[in-house]
Order: C-alpha cells, then structure tokens, then sequence
C-alpha cells in the first residue's frame, strides 16, 4: 500500500523534486502551492513515475485555505503519513531599519505561520488515524543555524522552524508522530542559484559561492522520510562543500 505525502512549496525547486523522489519511493503525492499552471505541471511530473499526484491551490499562510487543503487529503486519501513543510518567502536584503512590517509579515507569515498551521492539522490528523501516527519534516535552511547579511525576518523565521521542529518532535512522541529538519546550504534552484553571481559576506566582501545539485536535496529528503517512525533524523544539514557556512567570516 502507497503512503500519502502532502508537500508544501511544491510547484518548483526543492518541494517538486522531492515530489518526484519520494513518488519513486513509495508515495502519492499531494501537491500545493499558489500558483496553479505550474503546480498542475509538477503533478504531471510526479505522475510520470507511475505514482497519484494531485495539485490543490492553497495559501498556507491563510488558515482557511489550510483546513480546507487538509480536508480534501482526509476525504480522498484518509488518511496522511508524510508532510513536508518547504514553502518558503523572502525579500529582498536590507537592515532592519530599512523593513516595513508588511515585509516582515510576508515572511514570517508563509514561513512560521504556514509551517504551524500545515503541522497542526498533519498532527491533528496523524494523531487520529489508523494506524496512528506520522511524520513531519520541515525545512530550515541553514539559516536556521546562521544568519546572511541584511536577513532579519527570513533568519528570524527559520531560527523558529528549529523551535517548532523541536516540539513536534517533542509532543509526537506520544502518537507515533515522527519531527525531523532539513537545513539546506546552496542548492542550485532559482532562489539558491543566486549564490553563483555572488552576494554579501559577513564581512562586507561580495563574494561568489559554491552550489550543489538539488537532487541532493530530495534524495536526503526521502531518506528522512524513509525512516521507520520508530527512528527520527532530527536535525540534517546538506550543504555545498565549501560554502562559508563553517568558519569565520
């Protein structure tokens, strides 16, 4: 029997790649996001494996949109064993002084908030099914770990995710409810890939960094997500090599 995994973020980059690995591994793949021609493309994609892919236009920064989207995987599925928290936002970078609230919240909003609001109706779901249980993983970037220049709401929001992963990871214990991190370092995808043209370092140099393929990404994301429930990677972190995150700048 094939396990449902519901992924956030998941029209390009990071979220659709890991959609189609973990559909090679086993899954149906429910897949969300804001924009509808690309996320009907991604499922496209996943169906390509042989696997069931659905895309459902959500907005997981909006708890409406969010219930909703859990329904309709309750009502066709029944039931829910991976869920993928990716969605991510940004602007563009600036100090603190120079942020308007509106820009703070786009961020925080899609990043925390979504995060929260997607793992409480997964938790609340997986808690209830049979058999019970499941697992969230949420990505954390490795801002999760160490802030870029000019980065406070992303940096602010990801340092979070780590507290949230920590207490899913926490409070699922009791229900077979399995909360790992993945915390990823310049991946190639159209946010990442930036890295190559070059960008701030902490100590003022503009400097070009390393990236990695972002199948990578999604292998390490089907590894965790493999697992049985009974074991949890906590924290991952998968990086280009040499990129500056360990060290001094």
């Amino acid at each position: 029997m094939r396990k449902i995994a519901l992924i956030t973020g998941a029209s390009s980059g990071i979220g659709k790649l890991s959609a189609i690995a973990l559909a090679k591994s086993g899954f149906d793949i429910v897949l969300t996001g804001r924009r509808q021609a690309e996320l009907e493309q991604a499922a496209h994609d996943v169906e390509a494996t042989g696997a069931k892919a659905l895309a459902v236009v959500a907005d997981v920064a909006q708890e409406d949109s969010v219930e909703q989207l859990f329904q309709f995987v309750d009502r066709t599925f029944g039931r829910l064993d991976l869920l993928f928290n990716n969605a991510g936002s940004n602007v563009p970078s600036a100090d603190i002084d120079a942020l308007t609230l509106a820009q703070w919240r786009s961020v925080v909003d899609v990043i925390l908030t979504g995060s929260f609001l997607c793992s409480r109706a997964a938790f609340r779901q997986m808690k209830l099914q049979t058999p019970r249980g499941g697992r969230i993983i949420n990505n954390g970037s490795v801002s999760a770990q160490a802030p870029r220049p000019g980065s406070v709401p992303y940096t602010s929001a990801k340092h979070a995710i780590s507290g949230l992963t920590k207490s899913l990871a926490l409070d699922g214990r009791k229900f077979n409810i399995a909360c790992g991190q993945i915390d990823i370092g310049n991946a190639d995808t159209k946010m990442g890939g930036r890295m190559k043209a070059g960008v701030i370092q902490a100590n003022g140099d503009m400097r070009e960094e390393p990236v990695m393929d972002p199948q990578l990404v999604a292998d390490a994301v089907v590894t965790m997500a493999g697992l049985p429930l009974a074991a949890n990677i906590l924290n991952m972190t998968i990086m280009a090599t040499n990129m500056p995150l360990v060290g001094r700048g």
